[in-house]
């Protein structure tokens, strides 16, 4: 017989014999999973904690369980997943026939099922409706299938720009983590319904503006329509909107339309105090996320985050929310990721957010729903008080009572953007801080800076504090200088940039090469006397040009700067 004729024939015993002719193998299962659901999610052995940074640098880490890592993979990642060579396992798809979706927008309501998604934009317009007097319908923005992304104002005069601390509740920026989404809008109809009965929910609409968003990421959600059917974490392009944030050392990150628009949304507000809410654990996490090291308020961090969670243990069922023990980690100890809202917040907007996994299930079981409800509103009417404790001051022109923006800073504690800064219009500020007794230094462009010293911070008090900045009539003429001073310059890792006075604010930053590329455009803050930081660590030797322009006068510099490798 030929070599060709022992080949077919070959063949044909193969695949006659049953199952053989079946077997795939487990890329292509993964691949096909993805290809139908649009995500996969999987588990690896732990390979050790340097391996699990560069791993969340590429894919979704969404859970690190002693030696198992859990991973979630979209059209975007999957390939360079494999590309790595890890040994994995696919984890077996939930059965999402047992998600019940109300049959009615008053059947929602019940808060035992899911929604429509036009029952859930019926019952945020219902809200609005019928307690006009406080609450307010916005939009944050829509989503890459044009859904609107919805945010509720709730506040005593919501119809005023009241000069009071704002504060947000955000819930599945994961489409599949869904326990969020139902607990944010009954914590909305909790509130406009108590108002007028009980004098803790009144404290709270009388004092604060509160935004809640029950989702975030309504294309991942309602992927195949208007029902919860087949969930996925990431939005309409692939893109995990958790890790699509402006970074503090990775500015050019990419950034989806959902992701800009809540960027723009909360530059805005500029939250005192925030929550993202989602599910896959059940533990309270606090910044930061990227860095080992602490933030400068981490023992109060880590007091709010253990309040939160003891309160679910009194009222919750046992054993819940007890991961780490406590229910409570601190982020980068949990494993670290890169483009988080929480960081983005605390960094560049001076806000304090956590974020809160609230279910193992990442779709809680609607016969869970009640349970998640009763286990948590508590902690987040408890949540929501710390804005109203803390110091809460104003700065004002010494001369004329007009309200300064002024940088609060505590000498020898803040760190990494840890400081705050007073409102423009309102001079108002709050500053949340552990109990003890604090010394402030407050600043402003123009003014002759002041030291408030022995400030005494109480735990659930508000401490009330006016500071009265004298303007500088006669300014010396110092080194402040006309255009942007860069050093060290040629830089290797980073350069600082001090800036003159007219690029003191929101800025855009563009980064261009030599050779006409564009490596970096983004939006930031900067402020008297703290240089704007560039991180030019991945960037290639040689010579780049750096463009600032200011977001309010529309006046631009541009200058250059070297790296040398």
């Amino acid at each position: 017989m030929g070599k060709l004729r022992i080949i077919l024939l070959f063949l044909l015993v193969f695949l006659s014999v049953p199952g053989l002719s079946q077997i795939t193998s487990g890329d292509d299962l993964l691949h096909k999973e993805i290809s139908e659901y649009g995500q996969a999610r999987i588990t690896i052995g732990h390979p050790g904690i340097r391996k699990i940074n560069e791993l969340s640098e590429i894919v979704s880490v969404t859970s690190v369980r002693e030696s198992i890592v859990e991973i979630t993979l979209s059209p975007l990642t999957v390939e360079k997943f494999l590309l790595l060579g890890y040994d994995y396992n696919i984890v077996e798809r939930p059965d999402y026939k047992s998600v019940k979706t109300a049959s009615s927008m008053k059947g929602a309501m019940e808060w035992e099922s899911y929604p429509a998604y036009t029952q859930y934009d019926s019952i945020m317009r219902s809200f609005a409706n019928l307690y006009p007097s406080l609450c307010l319908l916005d939009t944050i923005g829509t989503s890459i299938n044009g859904k609107l992304i919805l945010v509720l104002k709730i506040s005593d005069n919501v119809t005023v720009n009241e000069d009071e601390p704002e504060t947000f509740y955000s819930s599945s920026i994961h489409g599949d983590e869904t326990g969020g989404f139902i607990l944010m809008l009954r914590l909305a109809d909790f509130l406009l319904k108590n108002y007028t009965v009980n004098s803790r929910v009144r404290d709270l609409v009388d004092n604060l503006q509160i935004w809640i968003n029950p989702l975030a990421n309504p294309d991942g959600s309602y992927r195949l329509g208007n029902v919860i059917s087949s969930p996925t974490r990431y939005n309409a392009n692939g893109y995990d909107l958790n890790r699509n944030f402006p970074d503090p050392e990775t500015p050019g990150t990419t950034k989806q339309k959902e992701t800009l628009d809540m960027v723009r949304f909360m530059r805005d507000h500029k939250f005192v105090i925030s929550i993202n809410f989602h599910s896959g654990a059940e533990v309270v996490n606090y910044p930061w996320d990227r860095w080992y090291r602490r933030h400068a308020d981490d023992d109060w961090f880590h007091s709010i985050s253990s309040k939160y969670a003891d309160t679910v243990h009194f009222y919750g069922p046992a054993g819940y929310m007890t991961d780490f023990g406590t229910g409570v980690t601190n982020g980068y100890d949990w494993y670290k990721i890169t483009g988080g809202r929480q960081d983005f917040i605390t960094w560049e907007l001076q806000g304090r957010e956590v974020t809160i996994e609230l279910d193992y299930h990442y779709v809680t079981p609607p016969a869970d729903l009640n349970i998640l409800w009763q286990s948590n509103w508590r902690s987040l009417i408890g949540y929501l008080e710390n804005a109203t404790f803390g110091i809460h001051g104003k700065v004002k022109n010494a001369n004329t009572g007009d309200a300064v923006k002024a940088r609060i800073f505590i000498t020898g504690h803040d760190k990494d953007s840890s400081h705050v800064y007073s409102n423009a219009v309102t001079g108002s500020f709050v500053r949340l801080l552990a109990p003890g007794t604090w010394d402030l230094l407050v600043s402003a462009n123009g003014y002759v800076a002041s030291e408030v010293n022995d400030v005494v911070v109480t735990e659930g008090v508000v401490t009330e504090i006016e500071v009265e900045l004298t303007p500088i009539l006669n300014p010396v003429d110092t080194a402040d200088t006309a255009v942007p001073v860069l050093y060290p310059n040629p830089g290797r890792e980073y350069i600082k940039v001090v800036m003159p006075w007219h690029q003191i604010g929101d800025v855009n930053i563009v980064i261009y090469n030599s050779n006409g590329r564009k490596l970096a455009d983004y939006y930031t803050e900067t402020f008297q006397d703290i240089p704007l930081y560039l991180n030019i660590r991945n960037f290639a030797g040689g010579v780049y040009y750096l463009i600032v322009t200011n977001t309010a006068s529309g006046i631009s510099n541009k200058t250059s700067f070297i790296i040398v490798k």
